[in-house]
């Protein structure tokens, strides 16, 4: 977690000149395990993902997912949008 503390303060630094399309978070499920494991995880994940364009979560369970959207939307007080393809994107569908 301290290498990505100190990744989130390299993105939102103001002398990272000029970035076009930005930057995208991938995640993986055990990254996300991790991340979620407490507050402290929970508020620099969320801080990391408010600077980035798009997240992409893999090999994440369908628990996973809800939780992060519901990360989003209790951490930012926003609306979000899931869309899914099958019966495994149920929770993340009904959390949005």
């Amino acid at each position: 977690m301290r290498r990505l503390s100190m990744g989130v303060c390299d993105i939102i630094r103001d002398d990272n000149g000029d970035r076009p399309g930005g930057f995208v978070l991938v995640i993986d499920g055990a990254a996300l395990d991790h991340s979620l494991s407490d507050d402290n995880h929970k508020a620099l994940l969320l801080r990391l993902a408010t600077q980035c364009e798009g997240i992409v979560c893999c090999r994440v369970s369908p628990l996973q997912k809800a939780l992060m959207v519901k990360m989003v939307k209790g951490g930012l007080g926003v609306i979000t949008l899931a869309i899914g393809d099958g019966a495994n994107d149920v929770s993340i569908i009904q959390a949005a």
